[in-house]
């Protein structure tokens, strides 16, 4: 279960999901869409989703090879929690930085010498 948990939770493969949320999206598409992943670590995250079934992988016969990525029925029954998620973000963004804040200005002069 932890392995599970740790795949959906990391943050490349939300943001890759959200981005296929209603759409099927080449790799170099993705890439533009998922701002700071690298091309290796867009490879990986969409080699793991696809080896989990969460996504498709469609490779078309042409010159260049093209290929698409799309969510599988199991890789959408993940959305509804990663709105709610992204709900509970958004909702509670301010106060987590006022708390990051406080606990930094709390925590600076003890760390000095």
């Amino acid at each position: 279960m932890l392995r599970i948990l740790a795949l959906i939770g990391d943050k490349w493969s939300i943001l890759v999901i959200g981005q296929l949320r209603d759409q099927t999206l080449r790799f170099s598409q993705l890439h533009r869409a998922v701002t700071g992943i690298s091309q290796r670590m867009l490879t990986l995250t969409l080699r793991q989703l696809e080896r989990d079934g969460l996504l498709t992988r469609t490779v078309h016969p042409s010159v260049p090879p093209r290929v698409d990525y799309a969510l599988t029925q199991l890789g959408s029954t993940l959305l509804d929690s990663m709105v709610a998620l992204g709900e509970w973000a958004t909702t509670h963004r301010q106060e987590i930085n006022d708390n990051r804040r406080r606990y930094d200005a709390a925590v600076s002069p003890r760390s000095q010498p």
